[in-house]
């Protein structure tokens, strides 16, 4: 049996920090989504998309028009897609935050989820996991746009997990907290980096994930506190 994989925003900081992880596992082919690359250099097994705003339907159409499907091949699917605002109590917040919030990380997610089922739902099975946020979960101050729309990916994400039974398609999603990034490192300059989690740490979670597809399903993996091992 054939494995192919396909991680959006794989050129973001999580983005290529998985893609080195799972470029060492067993998937025939890699294929990566972003905006932009800023190494276009070819690598066996991976091929590389560049793609629009995934949350207009035709563009997330455009971009799976490369990936054939296939009844011996079962179908992987990453998405680091999405963005943040927040800073604003409630009443602060313009409607155009809000909007956003909702277009960058629960309508693409929506068209993701959708193509990518189609595609498993013409080959051997599948598993997607999203990128929704520890806020999601747990309310906080000043990012009601963003924690409501992460919240709302993961009541789809679970909904999907129920409806991909009949198609052999299994979802689930990691919540993190803070992920150890260049940006979140200048923002939060003396903050306990050793705390936050790495992106081939989460790779390697959303990998054995992968390796369980076929009964691990519906799950929203928590990832706010590290400790560091000697």
């Amino acid at each position: 049996m054939n494995k192919e994989l396909l991680i959006f925003g794989a050129d973001g900081a999580l983005g290529s920090g998985v893609t080195k992880e799972f470029s060492s596992k067993e998937y025939n082919k890699i294929h990566l989504f972003d905006f932009k690359f800023k190494d276009n250099k070819k690598v066996e097994k991976i091929n590389k998309y560049v793609i629009k705003d995934l949350a207009i339907e035709e563009n997330v159409k455009n971009a799976f028009a490369n990936v054939k499907p296939d009844k011996f091949t079962t179908f992987f699917l990453f998405s680091t897609v999405g963005g943040f605002a927040g800073g604003n109590k409630i009443w602060e917040t313009g409607i155009d935050e809000w909007e956003k919030m909702m277009k960058m990380n629960l309508t693409s997610s929506y068209l993701l989820a959708k193509h990518f089922a189609l595609l498993v739902k013409n080959s051997n099975s599948g598993s997607i996991c999203f990128t929704t946020a520890y806020t999601g979960l747990n309310p906080e101050v000043g990012k009601s746009a963003y924690g409501t729309s992460k919240s709302a990916l993961i009541h789809f994400v679970k909904t999907l997990a129920e409806e991909g039974k009949a198609i052999k398609l299994s979802a689930n999603a990691i919540a993190p907290y803070i992920i150890d990034t260049p940006a979140n490192r200048s923002w939060m300059k003396d903050a306990d980096y050793d705390s936050w989690m790495k992106p081939d740490e989460i790779a390697q979670i959303i990998h054995s994930i992968f390796n369980c597809h076929y009964f691990v399903s519906g799950n929203i993996i928590t990832l706010k506190h590290r400790f560091s091992v000697t």
